[in-house]
């Protein structure tokens, strides 16, 4: 078996036990629940505090002083 052969069995077998797993959580309503707040969590602190450091290092990057400082 080659690396190139292995590798698309893999992808295969994970993208089959996702497939698996989002289908599990969204027919079980408690688990539809928990996957819909972590979702709304990371929507609301992740993605926010990424955008934010996205435009600080722009921002540092294209030399221009920082306001207040």
């Amino acid at each position: 078996m080659t690396d190139r052969t292995a590798t698309a069995i893999a992808n295969g077998v994970l993208a089959a036990a996702a497939v698996g797993a989002a289908y599990v959580v969204w027919r079980t309503p408690p688990l539809r629940r928990m996957a819909a707040g972590l979702a709304l969590t990371a929507l609301t602190g992740a993605v926010p505090a990424w955008f934010g450091r996205e435009l600080r290092d722009a921002w540092t990057a294209s030399g221009r002083p920082v306001a207040g400082r």
